[in-house]
């Protein structure tokens, strides 16, 4: 695949790939669950995904979702996504298409893909587009829309639907051509102002998240390797990054 490719093409070759419908992104009940299973379904493909919100495993550090939402590694052998868990679970379900389609260019990267941004090269924009496409194709777009007089009234249906967040419900409702730019970045202002004064969520339990962290399918095969004594139990809790006594958590 190239940037030549058709976006509409590009973004429905790849949901076929990792079979990932879009039945099923709609079914999910939560923007965690789509994540969860978008996840689950890339790395059944044998791409690693991983997610923090910290440096290492300092949950003082946190990582700054604006200097960096995500990176992918386009790796022959070991390609990886990395995802910043201190983002929004809808920022971070976009962030993990953008990077698949990283991946799917065979093209690494280090992405900032906020969709008002305004990307130097063509493989982000691109990527952009693809990701957008992905989650909320402009057919199945249009087909909602079909006997809605005001596209904007069904903002937040349609962001629960497609499990994103409303500025991308936001963005395809302006490339399906149902509103001017003008309207797009009024309506847009206003939900993101909405979000800066949304209070923040606690955080969670380190070992209860360090699963995540280290990609679930990266932890399995660790398990196996340790139980089988190809991998010293020293070694699995420092590629872990736990400290012995709490190894249970994850191991046990």
């Amino acid at each position: 695949m190239n940037l030549s490719d058709p976006i509409e093409k590009a973004a429905l070759t790849i949901r076929q790939y990792f079979n990932f419908s879009l039945e099923v992104q709609s079914s999910c009940t939560t923007w965690a669950e789509t994540f969860r299973k978008f996840t689950e379904s890339i790395e059944a493909s044998g791409i690693l995904v991983m997610v923090s919100g910290v440096v290492g495993t300092n949950n003082r550090r946190k990582l700054n979702h604006q200097e960096f939402r995500g990176f992918a590694l386009a790796d022959k052998y070991a390609p990886l996504i990395f995802i910043n868990g201190s983002d929004t679970k809808a920022a971070q379900i976009f962030t993990l298409a953008h990077e698949l389609a990283h991946i799917w260019l065979g093209e690494s990267a280090l992405s900032d893909t906020s969709l008002t941004s305004q990307p130097s090269q063509k493989i982000e924009i691109w990527c952009n587009k693809v990701a957008a496409e992905f989650l909320v194709p402009i057919t199945a777009l249009k087909e909602y829309l079909a006997n809605r007089e005001h596209p904007l009234d069904a903002v937040y249906d349609l962001a629960r639907k497609f499990k994103v967040s409303t500025l991308v419900i936001l963005r395809r409702i302006l490339d399906a051509g149902y509103i001017t730019k003008n309207i797009f970045q009024d309506a847009y202002d206003r939900e993101l102002n909405i979000r800066i004064n949304r209070p923040k969520s606690g955080g969670g339990d380190f070992y209860l998240t360090q699963e995540v962290r280290a990609s679930r399918r990266f932890v399995q095969a660790l398990v196996v390797s340790t139980l089988e004594g190809q991998t010293l139990f020293r070694d699995a809790f420092q590629l872990l990054g736990i400290k012995k006594r709490k190894a249970r958590f994850v191991l046990g």
